[in-house]
């Protein structure tokens, strides 16, 4: 499966929950599949969705879910001991590594070779780690909802993009309508 399959998989899941998608493509992928106001879409900043969204988990109770790539998270490795040492109950990081960084042409990260996300995630005192392949992502998703605990998902995937369009709302609709569903 590709990260487009997994996010088709997880739509009903994500639906009405609070979530900060990765920038580029995924964004993207998760915007023509099921655009939701509940959905922030990164178009720009990359790495950076995860801290994001542990910033607005410690600043509201609502669930938080960060989709999040290899790729981004290597280029931000403080994120992990900061979600590590500041874990909030309504956090999760679903990160999908298909090891490669999707939006800039699958040039190869080193996730697919001898990198693991999973053990540099509990080696930044992430407590609640957990490893899937693509196919389990919506149970292993639906267990860290009910969890109630921060939890970091590393999800094992394909390489690959789906042809999407652009997203074309501006980053101020975007912005705004987050916010409201923040609020709601």
């Amino acid at each position: 499966m590709i990260r487009s399959e997994i996010l088709k998989e997880i739509a009903p899941i994500l639906r009405d929950q609070l979530v900060v998608c990765n920038i580029g493509i995924p964004s993207q992928e998760l915007h023509a599949i099921d655009d939701q106001a509940s959905n922030f879409y990164m178009l720009g900043t990359m790495g950076l969705a995860s801290s994001i969204g542990l910033g607005l988990a410690h600043a509201q109770p609502k669930p938080v879910i960060v989709i999040d790539g290899d790729g981004s998270v290597l280029t931000n490795l403080g994120t992990l001991p900061t979600i590590g040492n500041n874990p909030a109950p309504n956090y999760i990081l679903l990160i999908v590594d298909n090891g490669s960084y999707g939006s800039t042409g699958d040039q190869p990260t080193y996730t697919g070779r001898k990198t693991s996300l999973t053990e540099m995630a509990r080696a930044a005192g992430c407590d609640r780690v957990v490893e899937c392949q693509a196919e389990e992502t919506g149970a292993v998703l639906e267990d860290a909802l009910a969890a109630g605990q921060c939890t970091v998902i590393v999800c094992k995937c394909e390489s690959g993009n789906a042809k999407m369009p652009v997203i074309t709302m501006d980053p101020v609709v975007i912005r705004d309508r987050f916010m409201g569903a923040v609020k709601a």
